[in-house]
């Protein structure tokens, strides 16, 4: 891979205030990951969540329960060991945008109407990584060292 390329993606600005935002939304995204995948923590896995998906119009169904499954639950793992957290912080501001226009938007802002106010809390924290990178406590720190 080129060097400069893997610079620029695990190069951070932040120092360890990062830390403190990636560890509780990557716990968070890993665990709605987990769901969607396996089936954990009172999800219905992957049968259930494409049934859902494709139901709601997201065809096909499966695919897009993985792909939204794995961006989740290997983008929080990421986020949380620190490990590329640029890219999988965009991957999963990618996954809130659609989880809010496909599901939440037209319930309004409040959750207890299923509106998209969680969601835009986890996009705004995904967009937030996006820009600042993993922070001082992280792998990527640890490689953009090298």
């Amino acid at each position: 891979m080129n060097t400069a390329l893997l610079n620029r993606i695990v190069n951070t600005n932040a120092n360890w205030s990062a830390l403190f935002l990636r560890i509780p939304v990557g716990i968070i995204f890993a665990a709605h990951g987990a769901q969607k995948l396996f089936g954990w923590f009172g999800g219905y896995g992957l049968e259930g969540t494409g049934q859902w998906m494709a139901s709601i119009g997201l065809n096909p169904g499966y695919l897009m329960a993985l792909m939204a499954g794995s961006a989740e639950f290997f983008g929080g793992i990421a986020l949380i060991i620190g490990l590329l957290v640029r890219p999988a912080a965009a991957a999963l501001a990618f996954a809130m945008l659609i989880a809010i226009f496909a599901v939440h938007f037209e319930n309004g802002l409040f959750m207890s109407n299923n509106g998209y106010e969680f969601g835009l809390a986890l996009l705004a924290a995904s967009v937030s990584l996006l820009f600042s990178g993993a922070g001082r406590a992280s792998v990527d720190a640890l490689l953009a060292q090298r």
